[in-house]
């Protein structure tokens, strides 16, 4: 305890935990996406640990928003089952060659792909009200393990939860309403948080006393931004969240860039 409470900027770090677990809760994501850049250039974390470090909070923080969803009944148990069950090995797969390859273009290929989702949910937001419901023709037992076992290749490699992405494919893909995917995606962000964090702690990459700080103002802050993500309005949820992938990738985009 003491160690941790000599930690530079650990009020920095706690202020970070805080906001991103609300981004967490609100959009249905784990938050290493947006944390381990913050870390680097708030706190001034080791690349390596502001790389892992945040995927223990997102396991709690993730859970805790998960808590305000299922009292919604939102869930889609076959799209977390098949989600979890060939995400979560692809994520182990991925932890363990990040330890080999360079991450920086695989995230700037990342942000552009999540820039490029945010566009087109955007333009398709903003053309027509939002009355999707998910049926089973729009349900494709192939493509759900395709995108799970990539979504979890690319969670291992970059050290994040993978609900930005799951998110984004559920909504593209299988065309379910936006509370519903964020509610999937954030309790998968849960479920591939775990493996990934156990395979990086094993290859070195987390700071626990950081992993803590986070969790601290995590976890209430993810509950109150699923609380949030509940309350408002589906179409505005809905531009917010296309606008903020947007915002994320070009920010990953930058930092990855001029860092």
């Amino acid at each position: 305890m003491i160690a941790l409470f000599q930690q530079t900027d650990y009020w920095v770090i706690l202020s970070i935990g805080l906001i991103v677990g609300y981004l967490s809760g609100l959009l249905g994501k784990g938050g290493s996406a947006v944390s381990t850049p913050a870390l680097q250039i708030f706190a001034g974390v080791n690349p390596f640990f502001a790389l892992a470090s945040p995927l223990p909070a997102s396991i709690t923080s993730t859970i805790s928003a998960t808590a305000v969803y299922s009292k919604e009944k939102l869930f889609d148990k076959r799209v977390i089952g098949l989600g979890a069950l060939f995400g979560v090995p692809a994520t182990v797969v991925g932890a363990f060659f990040s330890h080999y390859l360079k991450g920086e273009t695989l995230m700037i290929c990342t942000a552009l792909f999540i820039m490029a989702i945010g566009t087109t949910l955007l333009i398709s937001f903003l053309k027509k009200p939002s009355s999707v419901v998910a049926t089973d023709e729009h349900f494709h037992t192939g493509l759900m393990i395709l995108a799970a076992t990539g979504i979890g290749l690319l969670s291992g490699l970059l050290a994040n939860a993978g609900g930005v992405l799951f998110s984004s494919f559920f909504i593209k893909r299988l065309r379910m309403p936006i509370k519903q995917a964020l509610a999937c995606s954030i309790v998968l962000s849960a479920i591939l948080s775990i493996p990934g964090a156990i395979a990086h702690w094993y290859l070195g990459h987390i700071d626990w006393n950081i992993a803590l700080l986070l969790s601290v103002t995590a976890i209430p802050s993810s509950y109150l931004g699923a609380k949030t993500a509940v309350k408002m309005k589906t179409p505005l949820l809905e531009k917010v969240f296309a606008c903020t992938l947007i915002v994320f990738g070009l920010y990953d985009i930058i930092y990855t860039v001029f860092s």
